[in-house]
């Protein structure tokens, strides 16, 4: 099918030049050139069905705290404590320039289970001192959060990744009880934000 594709777009690109350059007949180059543009048409459209673009997932961020200087730890800089956030948001923070950890955000709503959150890289991205990762809030209007950050060693980091793998393959987010966290994750900060919306069933 791809092939076919690709065949129709270069005849169609064929049929486009023939049209301009050709000099003698000009209804013969209308409809040569009209037939490029449908082969060129067919042919995107073709492709566009077998490939669709990838859903772009959006997100707002909550307000910021200012950084304190100089950076020696972790800090979560968005949202702040107290704030009211959307059902997807950006939590970021800075870290020490020879800051070797991963670090995790975990959110506990009210059924106090720990829901560990990640992007394509499951951990929080790190760059440049900066670290950031898209948080995905689920529950009922109005309903008071947690979002609790950890610095986890490579087994911690791994259980959370494994256990994020394993609820996808499942579609079942059933979160996890305090005492299944595993050790190598401590907790390095923690604040309560509030849902303005509601967010139940989004994940």
């Amino acid at each position: 099918m791809l092939t076919s594709v690709f065949i129709s777009v270069i005849a169609g690109v064929l049929c486009l030049l023939f049209a301009i350059l050709y000099k003698k007949n000009t209804s013969v180059k209308i409809a040569i050139g009209i037939i490029g543009v449908v082969l060129l048409f067919y042919g995107g459209f073709s492709y566009g069905s077998m490939n669709p673009l990838a859903v772009i997932e959006t997100f707002d961020t909550g307000n910021k705290s200012q950084v304190e200087y100089p950076v020696n730890k972790v800090q979560l800089i968005s949202p702040v404590d107290g704030d009211a956030v959307t059902c997807r948001i950006l939590t970021m923070g800075v870290y020490p320039e020879k800051h070797t950890k991963d670090i995790w955000v975990l959110l506990k709503p009210t059924d106090e289970k720990y829901y560990p959150q990640s992007d394509y890289t499951n951990t929080s991205y790190k760059e440049k001192g900066k670290w950031q990762v898209v948080t995905r809030f689920g529950g009922d209007q109005g309903e008071s959060i947690d979002l609790v950050v950890y610095e986890t060693d490579t087994a911690a980091s791994q259980f959370f990744s494994e256990t994020i793998a394993a609820w996808k393959a499942a579609d079942a987010y059933e979160g996890l009880q305090m005492e299944e966290l595993p050790a190598g994750a401590i907790e390095i900060d923690r604040i309560q934000v509030t849902l303005e919306g509601n967010c139940r069933g989004i994940h």
